[in-house]
């Protein structure tokens, strides 16, 4: 298919552009480069610098491209940010995309990918998550993603269109040639964060928390290989071809790791100390977050190829190892 990724030079959408050209299909590339890296995306791609929340852009390049179906992964995803400037989360989370959703309608394209998140679950009752749990984020970045999972289920009811919004946990690797990886700044994910403070690049590693009722008593989390996650993506592609679909799904490997066995592991693939300062627990930290994704293995034949955290890192220390200013734009 002819396939437009909104947010297709950013961590998530620059991986899975490589995996729709992998898999047969035809990807172009709309990003306003806030947050993303024009070299993330190799040149044969059609490539568009444009606004998801300019419906004028967006259905000048879905006629252009004679595209068949949208794939948006262009928010803004600080989760303290979100909380003191919630106006900025709501008009590029929400509203942006409800004028991306209007374009799609007025030309003809009723197909859709969403890039949601297990944030919209706030402080689970049980664990591990499945997507039957009920959903009440604790921030407005979760708020902003369940407001667009609610607004996909009625306008799949009231104008056909079919979706897929997919529950991430946390995503983590690049690309297995080490060719694309991870550069956002800030920085924020524990991995590359581990990696950069081994490196000497950044200060020593904090550990926000040690007693926590876990086996070591720091945080677990659910990590999920990059290309796992954009291979799902796809895998749904099929189930979209019925108007009015909606679909939910969790994506992790279900496989918790501590903040503890992060830096473990990181010192093992990279032979590297890591600096760890530990500090208090920060407010709003579960003890622990994980995912039960059979629904997405057992529906989309989804199979996950990176199941040990430690082969995640080592794709992650290639990237970086070779990439020390990230794509150094």
């Amino acid at each position: 298919m002819d396939v437009l990724v909104i947010g297709g030079a950013g961590y998530i959408g620059s991986h899975c552009v490589r995996q729709l050209v992998a898999a047969g299909h035809r990807p172009v590339v709309m990003d306003n480069l806030v947050f993303g890296h024009r070299s993330a995306v190799s040149p044969e791609i059609p490539f568009y610098e444009a606004d998801l929340g300019d419906p004028a852009a967006v259905g000048e390049i879905l006629r252009k491209e004679s595209i068949e179906l949208v794939m948006h992964f262009a928010a803004f995803a600080y989760v303290g940010e979100s909380v003191t400037e919630p106006r900025k989360y709501y008009e590029n989370n929400f509203v942006a995309t409800l004028r991306l959703l209007e374009a799609m309608l007025d030309n003809g394209v009723k197909k859709f990918v969403f890039s949601s998140t297990c944030a919209t679950y706030g402080e689970p009752e049980r664990l591990p998550i499945v997507e039957s749990l009920p959903q009440a984020p604790i921030n407005p970045y979760g708020q902003t993603k369940l407001d667009v999972e609610n607004c996909l289920k009625a306008f799949a009811h009231a104008y056909g269109l079919s979706f897929a919004a997919f529950r991430y946990f946390n995503a983590a690797g690049a690309a297995e040639d080490g060719s694309i990886g991870e550069d956002h700044s800030p920085e924020t994910h524990l991995i590359p964060l581990v990696i950069d403070a081994a490196t000497g690049r950044r200060e020593p590693i904090k550990i926000f928390g040690t007693d926590y009722d876990t086996p070591d008593g720091t945080c677990l989390r659910d990590y999920v290989h990059v290309d796992d996650l954009s291979r799902a993506h796809i895998a749904a592609f099929e189930k979209l071809e019925a108007p009015g679909v909606g679909l939910f799904y969790n994506l992790g490997t279900g496989r918790p790791n501590s903040v503890r066995e992060i830096i473990k592991a990181v010192e093992a693939v990279t032979g590297l100390k890591v600096p760890v300062v530990e500090d208090v627990r920060r407010a709003g930290d579960p003890p622990a977050l994980y995912a039960d994704s059979s629904k997405a293995q057992k529906e989309l034949g989804w199979e996950i190829k990176f199941t040990e955290v430690k082969d995640i890192i080592a794709t992650a220390w290639r990237w970086h190892e070779a990439n020390p200013n990230g794509f150094g734009d």
